[in-house]
Order: C-alpha cells, then sequence, then structure tokens
C-alpha cells in the first residue's frame, strides 16, 4: 500500500461474520463519536490515545486491548503528535456466542455484552496482532480459521476472570423501543419530533434520555445508523450515489462526509479496498 494512512479493509467470503481494519499511519485520523453493529475489539500497535466508551474515559496505548460491545457509542481518537497504528476487528455477536458455547465457554449460544473496555495482557495482545497478520496473509483458510477460533478462546477465557469494569446500564424498556425503531428504521425519514410522539415522548425528553443511555442525541443515533446500513450496501457492491439515496442522504457529498466523519475512510476507500484472502 502506497499510502500508509489510508486504512486497510480485510474481508473474506469464507469469514463473513468478521471485518478486519489496519491502518499503519493513524496519526491525523479523528473520528466522531459512533457505534458499530458488531462487537469489536482493537490492538493498539503504536502510539497513544483517549478512548471514550460510553460515558467511560481511559488513557490507552500500545499493547492496549480496547473492546465496544455492539451499539456501544464510543470514540478512540489519537494524542497530539502521537503516532497511531492499529487493528479493528468486528465479529457477528450471534456467530461468537455460538463458537464461544461450542468451545465451553457460555452455557448458551446466547450473547452477552462483555463488561471490560481495556485489556491490559501483553500476551493476549500480541497473539491478537499475529492472528489479525495472519488474516491479512496468503495463509490458508484453514490455518486462518484455526488461529481465530484458538485466539478467541484464550481471549474470551481470559475475560472470564476479569472482574467487571462497569455494570451494564439497560435503558428503560420505553426508551429501548424507541432506539430498536431507529435501528430497524433507519432508513426512514421521519422527523426525530415526530418518532418521539409515536412512542409518547416529547422531543426534548427524547434527547435528554437518549444523551442519558446511549450517550448521543436521536438524530446521531439515526445517521450512526444510516452508516452502519451504508457499510452493508457497499460491501455488498451496490453503487455509492445508490446507497446515499437509499439511506436519506440529500447527497454524495452529504453521505461521504457522515461516512468519513465515522469510518475514517471514504465510500470508495471502503468498497475498493483490496481484500486478502
Amino acid at each position: 500500500m502506497t499510502n500508509d494512512s489510508q486504512p486497510i479493509f480485510w474481508r473474506d467470503p469464507q469469514f463473513p461474520h468478521i471485518d478486519l481494519r489496519y491502518i499503519a499511519d493513524g496519526h491525523q485520523v479523528r473520528y466522531i463519536p459512533h457505534s458499530h453493529e458488531q462487537w469489536s475489539i482493537g490492538v493498539i500497535l503504536k502510539g497513544q490515545s483517549s478512548f471514550l466508551c460510553g460515558d467511560r474515559l481511559h488513557q490507552v496505548a500500545q499493547g492496549d486491548l480496547v473492546i465496544m460491545n455492539a451499539q456501544e457509542v464510543h470514540c478512540c481518537n489519537p494524542a497530539p503528535e502521537s503516532a497511531w497504528s492499529y487493528y479493528m476487528m468486528h465479529i457477528d455477536c450471534h456467530w461468537l456466542a455460538q463458537r464461544l458455547f461450542e468451545a465451553g465457554i457460555q452455557d448458551e449460544a446466547v450473547w452477552e455484552p462483555t463488561l471490560q473496555d481495556v485489556i491490559k495482557d501483553s500476551a493476549l495482545s500480541e497473539i491478537m496482532h499475529n492472528v489479525c497478520d495472519q488474516l491479512l496473509s496468503d495463509a490458508s483458510t484453514h490455518e486462518k480459521s484455526v488461529a481465530l477460533n484458538r485466539w478467541l478462546t484464550q481471549l474470551f477465557e481470559h475475560i472470564k476472570q476479569l472482574p467487571r469494569e462497569f455494570n451494564e446500564r439497560n435503558a428503560p424498556p420505553a426508551l429501548a423501543k424507541v432506539a430498536y425503531y431507529l435501528i430497524e428504521h433507519g432508513d426512514l425519514d421521519d422527523p426525530i419530533d415526530k418518532v418521539a410522539a409515536r412512542f409518547g415522548f416529547s422531543n426534548s425528553y427524547l434527547t435528554r434520555q437518549f444523551k442519558r443511555y446511549y450517550q448521543t442525541t436521536p438524530h446521531a443515533f439515526r445517521i450512526n445508523r444510516r452508516i452502519q446500513l451504508s457499510q452493508i450496501a457497499l460491501k455488498n457492491g451496490v453503487p455509492i450515489a445508490e446507497v446515499a439515496s437509499q439511506f436519506g442522504f440529500s447527497d454524495q457529498a452529504h453521505f461521504q462526509r457522515a461516512f468519513k466523519e465515522r469510518v475514517a475512510a471514504t465510500p470508495r476507500q471502503y468498497r475498493t479496498t483490496p481484500c486478502h484472502h
């Protein structure tokens, strides 16, 4: 790759439940608070950062593992003048729960959110680094699968022994219904005040409650969901202009700006970055 600041997105039809991002030089990367549809874990290869996950702030550096539950708002930007390189892996929660059940780590094949934001363990960090390198390599599908599953088993056996860093704070059921509606209908463009009224809230109260439980506004929550849906569409080869229109962006410039703020790559980079397998 000629430009180390451009991320590599690894995707492989043999591993449809895994997305991997690598960036060699991200010292100029800036994200706004966002979330992912999958459970996510990253390993910091170089540099240091302030890592905000939910309402919890951590200082993280080379060798640390950072964890984000699905739909959990977070933000991780490099410190000023700091180098910044990392791998970030996004894993489908249902697939992961099934793997952990089969490995005997969970009693049921039902996903339970993790309760740690940061793991400081040099051995696990090195293993993740090596597994990610292997996924980007020309190793066989079997070799990659063995390495990935072995690492996930080691990781979650370790997580199982850790004290919880925070208590899971579930939104009230009535508020969760609004969030679920915005997730399920991210492509609709009904005004947020109409959405609030639909569920018996005033616009101002809904906004306050969203900020309290989701660390974002309902509008930003919906934009983030549209970006998640657009990523799926781009991976499936849908043209950029069609994606922008389908998910309610006024034009391609608006779509590109919102996408880059949350993915730190343009839609074209996300779609066309070579996949290694």
